[in-house]
């Protein structure tokens, strides 16, 4: 390897690392705090074998489209509320968002407070809709 070509170009070695990692810890970071990514396909079955959909996003976020069934608790509430959701301790839950990333931190809450079979739904509605699954706003 040519040690020049490393020295004239470090920063965008350093920043390929650094998105190696980034990358990595998704998936890594994931596993390590116990939930699940449930895609698409792994969500629909999920929904069909009646676990509960939980969606963290905002009132008007939800308002323009949800899955069918969702209960609805948006994030910054879920700490304060997370007694409505004790009878689904054992029961499987599918937590949404817009796409994925506060429904992770949701799930990390849920598993903190004994919840047992948490799923974080990948690219959360985006992905759901995009796979023209089911949207309401009922």
């Amino acid at each position: 390897m040519d040690t020049q070509f490393l020295q004239d170009n470090w920063m965008l070695l350093a920043l390929a690392l650094a998105s190696g990692a980034m990358l990595a810890w998704n998936f890594i970071g994931g596993s390590l705090s116990g939930v699940e990514q449930a895609d698409t396909l792994k969500a629909t079955r999920l929904y069909n074998d009646d676990a509960l959909v939980l969606d963290v996003r905002e009132d008007k976020e939800y308002t323009a489209g949800h899955i069918p069934k969702a209960r609805h608790i948006p994030l910054g509430q879920l700490a304060g509320r997370l007694q409505e959701l004790d009878k689904f301790k054992g029961k499987p839950i599918l937590v949404a968002c817009r796409s994925g990333q506060r429904s992770a931190r949701a799930c990390g809450m849920l598993k903190k407070a004994g919840f047992e079979t948490v799923y974080n739904l990948a690219g959360g509605i985006i992905a759901w809709e995009r796979a023209n699954l089911p949207v309401t706003k009922k």
